[in-house]
């Protein structure tokens, strides 16, 4: 009589596949475990804006501006668009500012402009933006495209908003960053001046008299000038120079320095009504 052998017996068992396939199965079970937890719990958790807002006041109020900032941005990205937002935005604006994070305040503030043109914060958010440019300005002898900006920022300020309790600031902040302009365009001159480099240095000079008249460099440009045009022998420029001048500021040094310069060659200060220099001056000069 034959043996009947088993399955078992004529299939041998491969281990390395079943402990492929334990490997399997336990992968299955971990990834079921992960799916099984509550669906709630993996959620995001949306925070009412108002509770956001007003712990973004408490830490303002307890001089805590980083988390402040924080919960003002928190509102600004869960409830975008909303009132709630509006005042966030404006919010994180200023508390960027007090910390010094003008990159920050200038995007927020120009966000906040541009969503809210209309609003009643829209002045101060761009006061803050010239603000912001206002605190980096160099000094005269390094680049001034901050000043640049500041000025723009500020100019802005008292064309859009001139009823705007920001306005008159705004015009005293646009009056020194034209005065910082002057003087770098004036301390450029200087050195050609120096470098006997004279046309180079009227250029200089005659856009703080053309751009930049109001400021206090305007009486050392106007001598500047009488000094470039003598030393180049294009006297009737030299002249007409020192006599706006004279005109203008005669109680000046500037003005005597002038006067004294054209008397080495026995030359008085006189004006040339068809020069650049008193076209400039016109509605000055009367």
């Amino acid at each position: 009589m034959f043996a009947v052998r088993s399955v078992a017996a004529r299939r041998p068992v491969n281990y390395g596949r079943l402990r492929a396939g334990g490997a399997l199965l336990a992968s299955a079970l971990l990834l079921a475990a992960c799916s099984s937890e509550p669906v709630d719990d993996l959620a995001f958790k949306e925070i009412p804006a108002e509770k956001s807002y007003n712990e973004g006041l408490a830490y303002l109020k307890a001089g805590n501006y980083r988390e402040a900032t924080a919960k003002f941005e928190e509102v600004d990205q869960q409830h975008p668009y909303s009132e709630w937002a509006r005042k966030s935005l404006i919010m994180t604006a200023y508390t960027n500012y007090t910390r010094g994070n003008f990159d920050e305040c200038v995007s927020s503030a120009q966000r906040y402009t541009t969503l809210y043109p209309g609003s009643e914060d829209a002045a101060y958010a761009q006061f803050l933006i010239g603000q912001s440019y206002f605190h980096q300005m160099p000094d005269i002898y390094r680049d001034q495209e901050m000043t640049r900006k500041a000025m723009q920022a500020m100019t802005e300020v008292t064309q859009r908003y001139p009823e705007s309790a920001y306005a008159a600031e705004a015009q005293r902040k646009v009056d020194i960053t034209r005065d910082q302009l002057a003087g770098k365009e004036m301390e450029i001159g200087r050195y050609y001046l120096g470098q006997l480099n004279f046309v180079a240095a009227i250029n200089r000079f005659k856009t703080v008299v053309t751009d930049y008249q109001t400021t206090r460099h305007t009486e050392e440009a106007l001598e500047r000038l009488t000094e470039a045009y003598f030393a180049m022998g294009v006297v009737s420029e030299a002249q007409t120079a020192a006599a706006v001048l004279g005109h203008n500021y005669p109680e000046s040094r500037w003005y005597r320095d002038a006067y004294n310069l054209l008397q080495t060659k026995g030359l008085e200060p006189r004006e040339d009504s068809s020069s650049w220099i008193s076209r400039a001056f016109r509605g000055v000069i009367g």
